[in-house]
């Protein structure tokens, strides 16, 4: 059985990463420092996985930490979810996302050389594309990210090229992914930020649910068809296989290589309310905003080489992530509080 450690494991797309790859047979160490996540997740997930799923409390930025789970595991390769991901943060204290986000993976490849673990997969982020001329984006696509955040995946990319480049034995599967939404269907686990939510749909399922009094629409100016943004939106389950299908693939090639993980379609803020006050069954409050800092207007995958190298493609629709998505809320109004 093979070992893998997973960073930000705790976390909402960690989280259901780790269950997957968990069914799928290996065997997992979760690091994560807890500060956007909870460890009731890991309870969480070890109720539904039958138990088996170590967890150590631990921060990348404290390189004691993985030089001692390195020593006291034989991993074969690990998957980094670890990170700050909040675009209008990053733009506010830049500082914190380069620190957090560069400085720590570059300690976990420092640790990675040493223990001579060299499979890794990352999840890096779509932003990386900033405002793209055109849609759908491939992973030719020039990047040129508008906030921090997406600049500083943009920087650990650059790494891990370098890196493959210098040391042949490194197998790096680089994971563009667009917005995950959704939930496991067993309701268990699911997206539970802490505050005010950041992204869309977990604001609009708080709404929904009681905790916040009406949904928030930055910007409806775009040029797109109703003007607010449009999202590539794909179910986190979804997502979390696409990681197991590039762990997969890295068994059979060596080097760096880049794939987009998305539905290859949009979705407009407007649209998502629509599905999920279908899922809810009532009519949501909603009050329009100014355009917030960094954001782009229209952003959605081309995943065709996905599709092709990792034989990997979505399979659930919008309507089945509200569905999810609320199903999670419902039985978890206050998250995993």
């Amino acid at each position: 059985m093979s070992k893998l450690l997973v960073t930000g494991g705790a976390g909402y797309i960690g989280s259901h990463s780790v269950l997957e790859l968990q069914s799928a047979g290996y065997e997992i160490v979760v690091l994560d420092n807890l500060s956007n996540s909870r460890e009731a997740a890991i309870q969480a997930l070890n109720a539904l996985a039958g138990g088996g799923i170590e967890f150590v409390r631990g921060d990348l930025l404290d390189p004691t930490v993985l030089a001692d789970l390195f020593n006291h595991h034989s991993f074969d390769a690990v998957l980094h979810f670890a990170g700050l991901k909040a675009v209008g943060e990053s733009v506010a204290h830049p500082l914190m996302y380069y620190s957090n986000n560069v400085t720590g993976t570059l300690n976990l490849l420092h640790a990675m050389s040493r223990a001579h673990v060299k499979t890794l997969v990352f999840s890096s982020s779509a932003t990386v594309y900033g405002e793209a001329e055109s849609v759908p984006l491939g992973e030719d696509t020039a990047l040129q990210p508008t906030n921090p955040y997406g600049r500083s995946k943009q920087i650990i990319e650059q790494i891990l090229t370098d890196l493959s480049v210098s040391d042949r034995d490194w197998k790096i599967s680089i994971l563009r992914y667009f917005n995950p939404v959704g939930a496991h269907s067993s309701g268990e686990i699911g997206e539970d930020p802490t505050g005010i939510p950041n992204n869309l749909v977990p604001y609009i399922a708080q709404v929904a649910v009681g905790r916040l009094p009406f949904l928030r629409i930055f910007g409806n100016d775009y040029e797109t068809a109703d003007g607010t943004g449009v999202r590539d939106y794909i179910h986190v389950v979804d997502l979390a296989q696409g990681h197991l299908a590039a762990l997969r693939y890295l068994t059979q090639h060596s080097g760096c290589f880049i794939h987009n993980l998305g539905s290859g379609h949009g979705h407009s803020v407007r649209e998502v309310l629509a599905a999920f006050e279908k899922a809810c069954g009532k009519r949501l409050p909603v009050e329009v905003f100014p355009r917030r800092p960094g954001d782009i207007g229209m952003s959605y995958a081309d995943p065709a080489k996905a599709n092709r190298e990792l034989k990997w493609q979505t399979q659930r629709t919008l309507e089945d992530m509200c569905r999810d998505a609320w199903h999670w809320q419902t039985r978890h109004p206050n998250g995993f509080k």
